[in-house]
């Protein structure tokens, strides 16, 4: 990566920014493929999911703003390009998961949410909630599925929406809030 924050909210460069690091891998998000060569990479110390998945300390979280609103002044990021390893890469990573501040760094203006109190409470059809949900996720840049018919990959891809979004439930499930927020998101964001 780019930039590793430590647990005490120590900044380290890892390489320079106009190199290409080997942060993201195979990647999917929008129609870009393999994202390393068109991102910056901040990776942020924490055990991870399968070591004992650690809440986020305060004074990581306060350096990682800081140096994101210094990255996208620099560089004229969009709010819709602040991306997780799982959202680009789904299939294969978790990070930085459920305990990360989305929501809270979004109205630092750090990445996107969605206003809960514009979810429209829509009664989505079953039958059809499927093909709804990833023809949403696909508005919004997610990949890794097929809209029209299932897919064995389909599960993790649900997780990492609501390891993003819904970070209250992870079960990998398309529930009526799964589809409120997805048709929320991908109705609303100026990609």
């Amino acid at each position: 990566s780019h930039y590793l924050i430590n647990r005490e909210g120590k900044i380290i460069k890892m390489v320079d920014e106009k190199n290409i690091a080997w942060h993201a891998g195979k990647s999917k998000w929008k129609n870009f493929i393999n994202l390393n060569d068109q991102s910056i990479g901040i990776e942020l110390v924490n055990k991870g999911h399968q070591f004992g998945y650690e809440n986020f300390p305060k004074k990581q979280i306060s350096k990682l703003v800081l140096l994101c609103k210094i990255l996208i002044k620099k560089y004229k990021i969009k709010k819709t390009n602040i991306l997780s390893h799982s959202d680009i890469a789904p299939l294969r990573k978790m990070d930085p998961g459920e305990k990360f501040p989305w929501k809270n760094l979004s109205k630092k203006k750090i990445g996107y949410w969605y206003n809960i109190n514009k979810l429209k409470n829509h009664n989505f059809n079953k039958s059809n909630s499927r093909k709804l949900f990833f023809t949403n996720l696909y508005k919004i840049g997610y990949r890794y599925f097929g809209i029209k018919k299932q897919s064995r990959h389909d599960f993790k891809v649900v997780k990492a929406f609501q390891r993003r979004f819904r970070q209250s439930k992870v079960n990998g499930l398309i529930d009526q809030e799964c589809l409120q927020i997805s048709h929320y998101l991908a109705n609303s964001l100026k990609n």
